[in-house]
């Protein structure tokens, strides 16, 4: 006999559980799979893109360097060497970076499919013209991560790196790093911005469910003003400069949240209309 298909609403909290734990189990497989090939890839991994930032030839620096001296600036971004040396103190220092690292690495390179799987798990609960307008989520969810990531890369972690790594209290104090605390700081700052690029996605969710509205965000745009502050603060080393720079994206993010809860709540709202008629 053939296995009856559950609808959504045929469905008890344990079938729930049961659907989402397989969606668990098979995004966390493709974390695995994608992990091995980066655990496989050591040498570009972490010689070119985890260490990039650590170079003086570094894309960021580069740019950051032509710029400050196109318009006159003395800036820090013009320079031979960085001024500090990463090393492992402890034995399985270098083998648990590099697992760490290859987890990270599985996980920003399947998010699509984690997207995916996500969606499909949502997706019996909507309605059938709500699927269809909502195709385009798991390409613009990946888009927004991936310009994050990019955004952490390329921009917040050389701030981070060339503020940090050139930062002494006093000449008697060497600046030698343990690989961890490396690692911690490019994986934060890389995975960090791109979960923050996700904002319109988050808004336009709780826009659908009701929890937002387009007049609550323009009402409490300057305490988001202040919270986007902090997070900049946070991501980035304490320097003005950088902070703004992490922020001016970020602030534009939440623009756009605003635009698109206008269109989520002008939708709804032609939807009632259609059905009172």
């Amino acid at each position: 006999m053939a296995k009856v298909e559950k609808s959504a609403d045929e469905m008890s909290f344990l079938d729930h559980l049961e659907d989402l734990r397989w969606h668990l189990i098979r995004a966390s497989l493709a974390v695995v799979v994608a992990g091995s090939a980066a655990f496989l890839a050591k040498g570009f991994i972490f010689d070119t893109l985890l260490f990039g930032p650590t170079k003086a030839d570094f894309f960021t620096y580069d740019i950051l360097c032509r710029l400050s001296t196109f318009v006159g600036l003395e800036g820090g971004f013009c320079f031979d060497d960085m001024p500090f040396t990463i090393q492992s103190r402890t034995m399985g220092g270098q083998f648990s970076a590099h697992v760490w690292t290859s987890i990270t690495a599985g996980f920003i390179i399947a998010f699509p499919y984690i997207i995916y799987e996500f969606w499909k798990f949502i997706s019996p609960a909507m309605y059938a013209n709500e699927r269809n307008t909502s195709r385009g989520f798991i390409f613009i969810s990946s888009i927004l991560f991936f310009l994050g990531v990019l955004f952490g890369y390329y921009l917040v972690t050389p701030l981070s790196i060339n503020f940090l790594g050139k930062y002494q209290v006093s000449e008697v104090v060497l600046n030698e790093f343990d690989i961890g605390s490396y690692i911690s700081l490019v994986r934060s700052s890389v995975v960090a911005c791109g979960i923050i690029f996700e904002l319109p996605i988050i808004i336009y969710f709780l826009t659908k469910i009701g929890l937002v509205t387009p007049e609550f965000l323009r009402k409490y745009r300057k305490f988001a003003l202040v919270i986007v502050l902090i997070l900049a603060a946070i991501i980035t080393p304490p320097d003005i400069l950088s902070q703004i720079i992490v922020a001016i994206p970020v602030l534009v993010l939440y623009e756009v949240s605003i635009v698109i809860s206008r269109i989520v709540i002008r939708k709804e709202n032609r939807k009632l209309r259609k059905q009172k008629q």
